[in-house]
C-alpha cells in the first residue's frame, strides 16, 4: 500500500446533490474546478465541465465506450511500454487501430480520489486493462498512482476545446519515504488531453515525449457518453 499524505475532498458549494445516470443521486464535483480556477474552468466546453463536475455515488460508476483511432510509437516507446508491464502496463502495448475501448470511473472512498480503469481490445488474447488512481494531493494538487509505488504529479490546464493534464514530475513511494525521480530517469514529458468533439463525443489523447528519444508514444481514442438507462451506472 502506498504511504503518502492524502488531501480528502471537502464538500464545497460546488458539491451538492444532482441527478446522475439512471436517476441515481450524484453530486456536482468542484475538485477539478478548484484546481483550474474559475476563469479557466469557464473557458472549457460545457460538455467537458459536465463530465468533470460529476461525482457518482460510492456504489456507482461512470463509463464511456469508444475505439482506438490512432496510435504511433517509436522503438524506444515500444520498449518502454513493454518494460512498464512490471508496474501494471500503464502505456499502450501495441499500435493496433479500430480496437474497442472503454473507460470506467469509480470513487476511491478511502482517499477521496477516483479510480480510472481503461480497457483496450487486442487482435489476440485478453484486452489490455490499465488501472490508475487520481488523488487530489501533493504539491500540484493532483497525483496519478500507477502501481508498484510509482506515480505522476500532474498539473491541469484548460483551453476552449480541451482539458489537459501535464506531468510535473514522477515519484516513487517506498513506505513512508517518497523519492522524486530526477529528470534523466523519468520516461519523458506526458500530456493527456480530453478534447470535446461535440454530440456527446470526446477524444482521449496521450502524448509522451522524451528530450533525447523524441516522441515515444501518441495515442488517440474516440469515446462517447454512455446513454442513461434504468440501471445505468449502478454497481450490482
Amino acid at each position: 500500500m502506498i504511504a503518502t499524505s492524502i488531501v480528502r475532498s471537502i464538500p464545497t458549494k460546488h458539491d451538492r446533490p444532482a441527478q446522475g445516470q439512471g436517476g441515481q443521486v450524484a453530486r456536482l464535483d468542484g475538485r477539478f474546478r478548484a484546481l483550474l480556477g474559475a476563469a479557466a474552468w469557464a473557458e472549457l466546453p460545457a460538455a467537458v465541465r459536465a463530465r468533470f463536475a460529476h461525482r457518482a455515488g460510492d456504489d456507482a460508476v461512470t463509463s464511456y465506450t469508444g475505439a482506438v483511432v490512432a496510435c504511433r510509437m517509436n522503438r524506444a516507446g515500444w520498449l518502454l511500454a513493454q518494460v512498464c508491464r512490471l508496474i501494471g502496463a500503464p502505456l499502450p502495448l501495441g499500435r493496433d487501430l479500430g480496437m474497442p475501448a472503454a473507460v470506467v470511473v469509480t470513487e476511491d472512498v478511502a482517499s477521496g480520489g477516483q479510480h480510472w480503469t481503461r480497457l483496450y481490445g487486442r487482435p489476440r488474447g485478453f484486452p489490455q486493462v490499465i488501472r490508475s488512481t487520481k488523488r487530489f494531493a501533493g504539491v500540484t494538487g493532483l497525483e496519478e498512482y500507477l502501481g508498484a509505488g510509482f506515480g505522476i504529479a500532474l498539473r491541469v490546464r484548460a483551453d476552449a476545446t480541451a482539458l489537459h493534464f501535464d506531468s510535473d514530475h514522477y515519484f516513487l513511494a517506498l513506505g513512508a519515504h517518497r523519492l522524486h525521480l530526477p529528470r534523466w530517469v523519468a520516461p519523458g514529458a506526458l500530456t493527456i488531453s480530453h478534447i470535446d468533439r461535440g454530440g456527446g463525443a470526446f477524444d482521449f489523447v496521450l502524448v509522451l515525449r522524451h528530450r533525447w528519444f523524441g516522441e515515444l508514444i501518441e495515442q488517440h481514442c474516440r469515446f462517447n457518453d454512455c446513454p442513461a438507462g434504468p440501471a445505468a451506472g449502478r454497481l450490482a
